[in-house]
């Protein structure tokens, strides 16, 4: 049956409000009725008593039906934005999110003043988003997406054609827990949001993400270090001498992450915080420090 837009905006903003705040509700049934119709939200203002075709008023009925049911609005939208640059996501894939702009800042940064043409791994890579947020912004950059999921992998080259990078990013199937291929060569910069989410915490999920998102993307072992000793015990070898390791850990992992990459011969350099001022990131190097 077809609706009027103002009626699919009504309608949804209604099914919202069982779960949200009307303000929330409001701004998911705009947005939502956006993104289906393709309109701006000018356009769906101007047009609210005009009849939707029946396509969308079936595709935003579907929607709603599956938000309200628990499914995070990224994988119902397919898309979602990282960086300022729009990412393709898919249940393969975690969400990105906004903490993550934290070790991505971090790894931009030291990108930036690497050598000419460096070459960077992005290590548990899930979309993608790390690895070509720094492409995007560190111009001369080789950068190599490499997760140990097939799926995940086939969502990066998705984004790496959105953003018409194949031209300096590629993909690599590879297990951060593992030692790494020798194949791969040397890196002057690995940077990676590893799973940290301890057994613990798996058992506390909110349900949107226990039961959308891939756990393989989010357990990090009943501590949630596991992938942290891996990498900086394996990973050393991949990185060129003075090679730096940029690294997302979750809340109050910090001191431990750092204690692990000490032992393993690195230097901390920076340590950094997200936008909601909890630290997020550390910045490392290789061997002996930068000189100054």
């Amino acid at each position: 049956m077809v609706k009027t837009f103002s009626t699919l905006y009504l309608d949804a903003r209604r099914e919202f409000l069982k779960t949200e705040d009307p303000d929330t509700a409001s701004r998911l049934a705009r947005d939502l009725l956006c993104f289906v119709s393709g309109k701006s939200k000018e356009q769906v203002l101007t047009d609210r008593e005009k009849y939707a075709c029946e396509d969308v008023c079936q595709t935003m009925e579907d929607a709603v039906r599956r938000i309200v049911a628990g499914e995070p609005l990224a994988y119902v939208l397919g898309e979602w934005e990282f960086y300022g640059l729009k990412m393709y996501v898919d249940r393969n894939v975690l969400i990105p999110r906004d903490d993550t702009c934290a070790v991505t800042a971090l790894a931009v940064k030291r990108g930036l003043f690497l050598d000419q043409d460096p070459r960077i791994l992005d290590l548990c890579t899930g979309s993608g988003c790390i690895g070509i947020a720094v492409a995007s912004r560190v111009k001369d950059a080789k950068v190599t997406l490499a997760d140990v999921s097939r799926e995940a992998l086939a969502v990066a080259r998705k984004n790496i054609a959105l953003h018409k990078l194949s031209g300096r990013v590629s993909c690599v199937q590879a297990d951060a827990l593992a030692a790494p291929s020798a194949f791969l060569g040397k890196f002057d910069m690995i940077v990676s949001n590893p799973p940290y989410v301890t057994a613990e915490e798996m058992e506390a999920l909110p349900e949107s993400v226990k039961n959308y998102e891939p756990h393989l993307a989010l357990y990090g072992g009943r501590d949630g270090l596991d992938f942290y000793r891996a990498i900086a015990k394996n990973y050393a070898q991949a990185l060129k001498p003075g090679g730096f390791l940029c690294l997302e850990f979750g809340m109050g992992q910090g001191d431990d992450v750092c204690k692990i990459l000490e032992s393993n011969g690195y230097t901390i350099l920076e340590r950094s915080r997200d936008y909601n001022d909890r630290e997020r990131a550390v910045l490392a190097q290789y061997g002996r420090k930068e000189e100054a």
